[in-house]
């Protein structure tokens, strides 16, 4: 398979913070056009650093990230801005503007990166607030709007440049169930829609099993484990077996390494 038929190649690629703790370990992801493709993990385990690393907010310290066969190098302001033009980023709480109305924040992305007349703009956003059943809620704010309203609300923002590649972290965090599961079939529905890559960091695993094409999960800086839904469902792996079904005990510790409370107590054997 070439690699036009894929929309994001990750190769060999490291990071770290300046604290010196290893977030990412030498991994390697492909994302093939058209998919929903699952970042799952733990929490701390790089997930939203890897969504960074791709839009370019941070530099890898090895390794490189190829976007629609594109290098992408973050001290390249030019070349970036291109090819976040192609982008959409979902925040994991909607990072809405809250002076501006639902309208307005749909519309924003519009005014600013392109020359369309306000009368092609208005249709486009009533467009996109349909798509995800919110046109009636156009002249309302933010704060008159509830939590799950306003994620359907940035995810509209997110596609309204009709984006190739769409990064969601975290869509289902605080959610209701029912809201939840509007969302994830959103995010599916969009993504066949629009004919866009999706990429979903998250560790809800009933949800995202429901809509990703494919699934990394991510532990200690590697790549523990890939396939698809039913290949991880039947999965012996301890790990895989462990984060599906959300036993508490497996290779992944509740405590952080440290050494025995006895000693760091003072207390003597």
């Amino acid at each position: 398979m070439g690699s036009s038929d894929y929309i994001v190649e990750i190769k060999d690629m490291s990071f770290a913070y300046d604290t010196g703790r290893l977030i990412l370990d030498d991994v390697s992801l492909n994302f093939r056009r058209g998919q929903v493709i699952a970042i799952m993990g733990g929490s701390g385990m790089g997930k939203t650093t890897l969504l960074k690393l791709i839009g370019g907010l941070l530099s890898p310290d090895k390794g490189s990230v190829t976007i629609n066969g594109q290098k992408l190098d973050p001290k390249n302001l030019q070349s970036l801005y291109r090819i976040r033009r192609k982008m959409g980023m979902l925040f994991q709480f909607g990072a809405l503007f809250t002076d501006m109305t639902v309208f307005e924040n749909v519309a924003f992305p519009l005014r600013e990166h392109t020359d369309l007349p306000e009368e092609l703009i208005r249709d486009l956003v009533l467009l996109k607030l349909d798509a995800v059943g919110l046109r009636g809620a156009a002249p309302l704010y933010p704060s008159e709007i509830s939590g799950g309203m306003s994620r359907r609300v940035a995810l509209a923002r997110t596609v309204a440049l009709d984006p190739d590649l769409i990064m969601y972290d975290e869509p289902f965090a605080g959610l209701d169930p029912i809201s939840m599961g509007v969302t994830a079939q959103l995010i599916r529905n969009l993504n066949d829609v629009l004919g866009s890559t999706s990429v979903i960091v998250t560790h809800d695993v009933q949800e995202t099993f429901t809509i990703a094409d494919y699934v990394y999960m991510v532990s200690s800086g590697k790549i523990a484990a890939q396939g698809t839904p039913d290949e991880l469902r039947q999965s012996k792996d301890p790990f895989v077996v462990q984060f599906v079904n959300g036993l508490p005990d497996g290779p992944v510790k509740f405590q952080y390494p440290a050494p025995s409370l006895n000693e760091e107590l003072g207390i003597k054997p």
